[in-house]
């Protein structure tokens, strides 16, 4: 465990370790949010394009607003054939793709790929399922660009990572071509909060214990069932999945979250890369700034992205 990790976990257990618990001051976690991680700059040779929504008409999808990390020089965006769909992590409530350039600016460097970060719509304004229904859009509008499936790669951390799975089930039972692979970062994946760890692990999580795990599903559920697979993918069927890489943290209370999909997805005969970290926080890739593990994890990431998202023939 690198002394970073030691003196972030402490930072966080500090200053964020019970906000949020019991019932939730939105706007203020949005706030808080901005300020923990403020919008950054593309690295060296990338840019940052931001995306207008684009409404349906006759012959196109509709897709919502988003940003794309892409190459400076737009010359070179046509080499690189691989897309990253990125679904930003937040609980359902806050964040968005600027807070989250830590993780999509490394994964366009380390994966070789031009990534997509949509602003879906957040709780309470816009509960279960409207996240889900903009990231079928913003994966439709990408089949509708002319990017191959077999090229693409949906990830996302926490509620994020829960909407990559979400998405992947709602792709197949739909009879969308599926993308080449899906990475998941500390997934939300059982918004009925019944892990184990849940309450096993809420002195070890530095960020979070069950009130506010539980509290942030209200919001987002909003009357629909907690077992509701649009919300839980969890409880759907695993059944033909592209294959996994799964990431937790061995200290989180959402680590029965991601175990059980790695043996549920596992047993229906999907292809899973699962790595337990010890001791980092919930979602810690998103520290790649600060923490030598978070960079670690994103490299390893990177490279599932090159290895599953194939060049078009």
């Amino acid at each position: 465990m690198s002394w970073q990790n030691v003196a972030l976990s402490w930072f966080l257990r500090r200053r964020m370790k019970g906000k949020g618990q019991g019932e939730i001051d939105v706007a203020e976690a949005r706030a808080l949010a901005d300020r923990m991680w403020a919008p950054r700059r593309a690295p060296r040779d990338w840019r940052i394009r931001a995306v207008p929504a684009r409404a349906a008409s006759e012959g196109q999808v509709g897709t919502v607003a988003a940003e794309w990390i892409e190459p400076a020089a737009a010359e070179l965006t046509p080499t690189l054939s691989r897309t990253v769909l990125y679904l930003h992590g937040g609980a359902y409530l806050f964040c968005s793709p600027r807070t989250h350039r830590p993780i999509t600016c490394a994964l366009a460097r380390h994966g070789l790929a031009r990534v997509l970060a949509p602003e879906y719509r957040l709780a309470p304004e816009h509960p279960a399922p409207a996240a889900l229904d903009d990231a079928l859009a913003a994966y439709r509008g990408l089949l509708a660009d002319g990017i191959a499936p077999t090229t693409i790669v949906v990830a996302g951390d926490s509620a994020g990572g829960g909407l990559t799975l979400a998405l992947l089930l709602a792709l197949r039972d739909a009879g969308d071509p599926l993308p080449a692979a899906g990475v998941l970062f500390s997934p939300w994946t059982d918004l009925a909060v019944t892990g184990a760890t849940i309450d096993s692990h809420a002195d070890s999580d530095v960020l979070f214990d069950g009130r506010g795990v539980r509290a942030a599903a209200r919001l987002y559920l909003a009357g629909m069932p907690g077992t509701d697979w649009r919300a839980s993918p969890l409880y759907g069927d695993f059944t033909g999945l592209p294959p996994l890489l799964i990431q937790a943290s061995d200290s989180e209370v959402l680590l029965d979250d991601a175990r059980r999909v790695v043996d549920k997805a596992r047993a229906a005969g999907v292809e899973v890369a699962f790595h337990q970290w010890r001791g980092v926080p919930h979602a810690w890739q998103i520290f790649a700034g600060f923490l030598p593990e978070a960079r670690v994890a994103l490299h390893q990431a990177g490279d599932f992205i090159r290895r599953h998202a194939r060049t078009p023939v």
